[in-house]
């Protein structure tokens, strides 16, 4: 089937960035948030985010999930649309009646892109990537002939701070929200040529159910699979707690497994805001849920990951249950795999700011023994082949000096666990979101130091990762050898770095 054999209503897009499976390894699109350093740009970009296969008519090998859970709902509905890279985009354009933007950070402001660009001085490249998309002649012709233009995903509130961008790309609407519903009424209103509302923002009493969430088509970016949405947690500075918890059940997540696996997909991550939750009472693990969930995912792929998980879940669940002894049995006893990767969110070693803005982070423990918690949790990581990315976050609106020393204090208290840490300046998201940006002009002496801390413990553990787990098939010897490279050029530039962010006292 040709280009011209095949037309489309709806086209879904991303830019390049995001239109990736960074080399089927999903931590490296974490590179795509900053700017190209030490080694060439086109090596950077190569490095995080490769050009994805396609099909002959554009459409991508995989997907992100979140659009893919677009692409189903209008599907479902009975409308011809399509997820479609960002190269082929052109070919369907003068048809189309809507071309639909998602991306996780349009402009660069979430925490780790503002982080990079505030320290370099320099335009991340998942910044100039979407530039580059936005600014395709080809969307600028269709707008002409009268297509509409819907901007969706995580981070559609950027556009809200970039309100001068919704006009130059003359975006007709805003979808902020769970969206799997409410795009079909977008796409009514598009096929019947009625006004359509400049801004919509869904919230938790018109978030779908379980039931109306729709099962993706075609396979996800590195066979990300959702499990559940919401979060028990309630930290004030993310949005993702006014959401409401709901979990799916085995049966809608093993055909979305099998979906994926159909699709030659058999690597996959295990998404939830925090994975330990799937199928809990309230902030209390269950054995039951996560080692029937462990068992179904390792059926169909050969290596899993999680996305999320919060600490005090981890050190609750091995505490009470010898639970992720059990979970990692489960996905080391197959020989595929010798560790776990996974996110997990520090933000503070304060427990004071702690009890400021997340008191529930550290429950079923005590805020006052959040540190105690942090530790704990990283201790049982290390020991059971875990390793995460931990991250901070600079510049709280209730930070204080102390607070910021009191990170310093546990990140020297951590240089014992296999981790990556990554402190990044605040963002205001969630209860915060009318709060001020966290600038350079509060940078102090602290923040300097506890960057500097960071710098030399992610180094460390950065080497005995790649030496021992990361990366070692064969196949991966570009890519691991360009990672080496750039920490021996990260190692010996270190000092012009920490002349740089001591200059910011200065400014």
């Amino acid at each position: 089937m040709s280009f011209l054999e095949e037309e489309f209503d709806f086209i879904i897009t991303t830019d390049r960035c995001l239109m990736t499976n960074h080399h089927g390894k999903e931590f490296l699109g974490f590179l795509g948030t900053g700017p190209a350093i030490g080694i060439p740009e086109k090596a950077w970009k190569w490095l995080a985010c490769p050009k994805m296969k396609t099909d002959e008519l554009g459409r991508p090998r995989e997907a992100p999930y979140g659009m893919r859970k677009i692409e189903a709902a209008l599907i479902d509905a009975g409308y011809k649309a399509a997820i479609i890279d960002p190269d082929y985009i052109g070919k369907y354009l003068p048809h189309a009646k809507a071309l639909m933007l998602s991306h996780h950070d349009y402009f660069a402001f979430g925490p780790p892109s503002s982080t990079w660009w505030g320290i370099t001085k320099k335009e991340p490249v998942n910044y100039k990537s979407f530039q580059e998309l936005i600014h395709k002649p080809e969307i600028k012709q269709a707008k002409q002939r009268g297509m509409k233009i819907i901007a969706g995903g995580p981070s559609v509130w950027q556009w809200l701070w970039r309100t001068d961008m919704i006009e130059e790309v003359e975006v007709d609407t805003l979808v902020d929200g769970e969206a799997d519903t409410y795009i079909v009424k977008i796409a009514e209103m598009i096929m019947n040529n009625e006004p359509l509302p400049k801004y919509v923002y869904i919230g938790a009493e018109e978030a779908p159910s379980v039931d109306q969430i729709p099962e993706i088509k075609g396979a996800s970016v590195n066979g990300l699979i959702e499990i559940m949405r919401g979060c028990a947690r309630s930290c004030r500075f993310c949005s993702v707690t006014l959401r409401p918890t709901r979990y799916y059940p085995l049966e809608k997540i093993e055909r979305e497994l099998q979906v994926n696996v159909k699709n030659g997909v058999r690597h996959g991550v295990i998404h939830s805001d925090d994975v330990l939750f799937y199928g809990a009472v309230g902030i209390y693990p269950r054995p039951e849920p996560l080692i029937k969930l462990h068992k179904l995912v390792k059926k169909y792929y050969k290596t899993i990951a999680w996305s999320h998980a919060s600490l005090a879940a981890i050190r609750y669940s091995e505490e009470k249950y010898g639970l992720i002894s059990k979970i990692t049995e489960i996905v080391y006893e197959d020989g595929h795999q010798n560790y776990l990767g996974v996110e997990v969110g520090i933000e503070t070693g304060s427990s004071r700011l702690a009890k400021e803005i997340m008191p529930a982070k550290s429950a079923p423990y005590k805020v006052d023994e959040y540190p105690e918690t942090v530790e704990e949790a990283f201790k049982i990581m290390h020991d059971h082949n875990i390793i995460p990315a931990g991250t901070m976050i600079v510049g709280l609106p209730e930070e204080t000096e102390d607070d910021v020393y009191k990170t310093i204090e546990l990140v020297d208290n951590l240089r014992s666990y296999r981790s990556i840490l990554v402190p990044m300046f605040f963002v205001p998201m969630g209860y915060f979101k009318n709060k001020d940006w966290f600038t350079k002009v509060k940078l102090n002496e602290a923040h300097i130091e506890l960057y500097k801390k960071v710098f030399w413990h992610d180094v460390y553990w950065a080497e005995d990762i790649l030496n021992k787990f990361y990366l070692k098939s064969p196949v991966y010897m570009p890519v691991r050898w360009t990672l080496k490279l750039f920490l021996r050029i990260a190692k010996k530039q270190m000092k012009k770095v920490e002349a740089q962010l001591e200059g910011y006292l200065r400014k």
